[in-house]
């Protein structure tokens, strides 16, 4: 089968995972506290829910190697998306959201830790490491297709319960369409994953930036829709700051695939994507609309394309690490979120505004560009798809 149609259902499968199960949270937050559902101190512990999960999904990808464990791990991920995004319909509270937000985002590490282990050493064998570089643009189409269902459904007039059963639907949609197409490992993958990875020079510090980054990222990420919401006070305006979000990030990675593939250039554009994200941060502390418009530009633009930087950079790395190391990343990843909307809380709860949570936010983001720059060694002659795993396509 055509390379080009196993990435597409990669692309499609990063869509629906990431789109829809795991970011449809963010634009359904102003219905749940507009329904009396939750709170705002409520809506960020149901964020770290969501991402502790996802530090539970991630450390368990990381040793998972062998070809049934990914194939499970992947599967089991798409339909756990899809089944507890549906099975929010019914939810009402606190409590039943909390425990649906932490299996998605379980679900959510699973598809993108195997579909990064998939679908880059696929692009690489094919020659055309630019596609698998697009891949990461899925996420960002995902969150754009779920801002306009909710730009849709606060038109008509819909409640919170009716969008989680659109999202589910479409999502149910997508799985179908690309379970013919997604890859597969083969048997001979285990190995070489047992020898190399977090013992690499510079992997460790990589994490440190991973984890810097989502700390800051995810504090606007989870909370624009609201913070649009409040500004607007209600308002369909409020709805289109999600989809542009999400359609910002899908050409962000675009621009960054079109770089020089090599590791100084790598470290170059990271630490550029974590600066801008920086700036975008502080400017949601004007509180305006052109504050929220430029945290639109300033953060999604850079989002998905600083994942994209990171795991092309720990490929850069270890080459013959691939899973084990975008396993490892996640998990780092994973805690600079769940540490952000507890800070999140913590900020609403104390101070009654998000202000304190975004500047911490920010500097972390300002801080992990500085190590981006200063202090990765590289191997040279290492290369992207150098010894990476053989892929069925």
């Amino acid at each position: 089968m055509s390379p080009l149609i196993r990435l597409l259902a990669c692309f499609i499968a990063l869509m629906m995972a990431m789109g829809i199960g795991r970011f449809a949270l963010t634009p359904q937050l102003p219905h749940l506290i507009s329904e009396g559902q939750i709170d705002l101190t409520a809506a960020g512990l149901i964020a770290a829910a969501n991402y502790l999960g996802y530090f539970v999904g991630a450390v368990d990808a990381m040793f998972s190697r062998r070809p049934d464990q990914v194939r499970r791990r992947l599967l089991g991920g798409l339909w756990l998306c899809v089944l507890l995004t549906l099975a929010s319909f019914w939810a009402s509270g606190f409590w039943s959201h909390l425990l649906l937000r932490f299996g998605t985002g379980v679900a959510s590490a699973w598809v993108l830790v195997m579909i990064t282990a998939l679908s880059q050493p696929l692009a690489a064998a094919a020659g055309r490491p630019r596609l698998g570089a697009l891949v990461f643009a899925g996420p960002g189409l995902g969150i754009f297709l779920t801002g306009l269902l909710a730009l849709g459904s606060n038109l008509l007039g819909q409640t919170s319960a009716t969008l989680w059963l659109v999202y589910a639907a479409v999502g149910l949609v997508m799985l179908l369409a690309i379970l013919p197409f997604l890859p597969q490992q083969v048997a001979n993958v285990a190995a070489p994953m047992n020898d190399a990875g977090t013992g690499s020079p510079g992997i460790g510090r990589l994490g440190v930036i991973y984890g810097l980054y989502g700390l800051g990222y995810i504090i606007p990420a989870t909370f624009l829709s609201q913070m649009a919401n409040a500004q607007f006070h209600g308002q369909w305006q409020a709805d289109l700051f999600w989809p542009c979000f999400g359609l910002a990030a899908a050409t962000g990675v675009v621009v960054v695939s079109l770089r020089r593939h090599n590791p100084d250039a790598t470290r170059h554009w990271l630490m550029a994507t974590l600066w801008l994200q920086a700036v975008g941060v502080f400017a949601c502390l004007l509180g305006s609309g052109l504050g929220l418009a430029l945290g639109v530009i300033l953060c999604g633009t850079p989002f998905l394309a600083c994942m994209q930087l990171v795991m092309q950079r720990s490929r850069e790395l270890a080459p013959h690490a691939t899973q084990r190391n975008a396993g490892l990343l996640t998990a780092c990843f994973a805690v600079g979120q769940l540490a952000g909307p507890l800070l999140a809380a913590l900020s609403s709860h104390f101070s009654g505004g998000l202000q304190a949570a975004l500047i911490f936010a920010g500097s972390g983001l300002l801080i992990a560009g500085v190590l981006s720059i200063s202090g990765i060694t590289t191997a040279r002659g290492l290369c992207a798809n150098d010894g990476v795993p053989t892929v069925q396509r």
